[in-house]
């Protein structure tokens, strides 16, 4: 009996160090690509461009790493001891990963003047891999800060309210970047130079999040004990 406890615990434990590997692996890949990519400018351009052109395989690469990621930090979650307190949590992180999932398998239109040549909005209609490429984002950047508001209410039945006001504050923060970062890549003048730099705090709020309450929830992960009499 205690091996098996011991075995489930090590594979939790794997999968929450999924989970704290998320955001740092995410966002170090998305900045060096943003820093290296000629004529791409990280303030004003979306990590979702870094998916076009000769070197787009690399953010391809890293939505998908980053989806696989967030999955098994959901399922962790779901089996550590902080997730015993709600849900709905990590079901919403596992929507996460889903959506970085469908963000690397479609592809965006440019925007914003990248690349270079192309217009900041497209005069027809978006393309369908475009389309399904914003559908994926949407449990990203509604499933995350969803996730910490899910998880701040328990913290705060439990007691733990330092963790439950930041996990609120991730929360309504990213659901702030949001709505400035659309409105941004809506070309409102005053956002417009600032949407990347917008995109990537919200992204970095939400995944910085995950990362942090991963990180708590592997601490508390019970350690393994040996069976009485081995």
């Amino acid at each position: 009996m205690g091996a098996r406890h011991s075995g489930s615990g090590r594979l939790t434990a794997r999968l929450l160090r999924c989970g704290v590997a998320a955001g740092p692996v995410f966002i170090a890949t998305f900045l060096v690509a943003g820093a290296t990519r000629a004529d791409y400018d990280p303030l004003r351009h979306p990590v979702s461009l870094l998916a076009l052109g000769p070197d787009g395989w690399v953010q391809v690469a890293n939505f998908l790493i980053a989806g696989v990621l967030s999955g098994a930090a959901a399922v962790g979650l779901a089996r550590g001891p902080v997730a015993a307190r709600t849900r709905v949590g990590p079901i919403l992180v596992g929507a996460a990963g889903l959506g970085l999932l469908g963000s690397g398998a479609f592809l965006t239109d440019p925007i914003s003047g990248y690349p270079p040549g192309t217009p900041d909005l497209l005069t027809s209609h978006s393309s369908t891999e475009a389309l399904l490429h914003d559908l994926a984002a949407i449990p990203v950047f509604l499933g995350l800060p969803a996730a910490a508001l899910a998880y701040a209410w328990a913290f705060r039945r439990a007691g733990d309210r330092g963790w439950a006001a930041g996990s609120a504050a991730a929360g309504l923060a990213m659901l702030v970047g949001l709505v400035l970062t659309s409105a941004a890549l809506a070309q409102t003048p005053t956002l417009v130079a600032f949407g990347g730099l917008l995109q990537r705090l919200t992204i970095t709020t939400g995944l910085g999040w995950l990362t942090a309450v991963s990180a708590r929830a592997l601490a508390t992960t019970a350690a393994p004990t040996p069976a009485a009499g081995t």
